[in-house]
């Protein structure tokens, strides 16, 4: 069985903004976007991993959030979703938003211009890499170990390996916001309709679930 690159569980705004402006470390997602209004839908859910109280949602959102690690076996992501560093590598302290204990539970590989050390959190090993996206991602594919690698994101590295048509199934969830400014998934979710089969699912919640297969 082949080994997919997937997207899981990105979450994007109803004008198709995933990320805002001026990420900081006490922004991460830029000065413009609330994360608690954008991913709801998945804080809702019995299986949100960093839920502190019972209870929660079962049904279609909770599904999408439980199969967000299954038969994952490597993450892709960008630098900018590692940590909000330019440049050269100032400080190798810097380990992550995660703590220790990272929730990817793989290894996790970082694209990066900037080479550092890789280093180890609980089951996590984070690799830093350059090259092509096709380069990585065989990378990533021998760590996996014959599961699926996880596209994490951010948009910019799923826009690169979109690209270079390296994705084969894609999970989009269309948040009931409108950030208006930021980096931008799409303008429409029918520019992939060339490449990839789609279904929309609503969800009670509010949140539409965009699902891509290759065609």
């Amino acid at each position: 069985m082949d080994q997919l690159l997937r997207v899981q569980n990105f979450t994007i705004s109803s004008d198709g903004v995933a990320a805002g402006e001026d990420q900081s470390l006490e922004r991460p997602f830029g000065h413009n976007i609330d994360p608690g209004k954008l991913f709801a839908w998945a804080g809702a859910t019995a299986s949100w991993p960093i839920r502190t109280e019972p209870g929660g949602s079962r049904g279609l959102d909770d599904y999408f959030t439980r199969d967000f690690s299954h038969n994952i076996g490597a993450e892709i992501m960008g630098r900018n979703k590692f940590g909000p560093q330019r440049g050269p590598w100032g400080d190798h302290e810097w380990r992550g938003w995660w703590g220790d204990e990272p929730p990817f539970h793989t290894p996790v590989f970082v694209l990066t211009h900037h080479k550092r050390p890789s280093f180890t959190l609980s089951d996590t090993t984070f690799h830093f890499v350059g090259g092509d996206p096709a380069t990585v991602l065989a990378q990533a594919r021998e760590a996996a170990q014959g599961k699926d690698v996880r596209l994490g994101g951010g948009v910019t590295t799923i826009r690169e390996f979109l690209d270079a048509d390296l994705v084969d199934t894609m999970h989009v969830a269309v948040s009931p916001v409108k950030l208006g400014s930021g980096l931008r998934l799409w303008d429409s979710p029918e520019q992939l309709l060339d490449r990839f089969h789609m279904e929309v699912v609503p969800s009670p919640s509010g949140v539409t679930h965009h699902l891509f297969w290759r065609k």
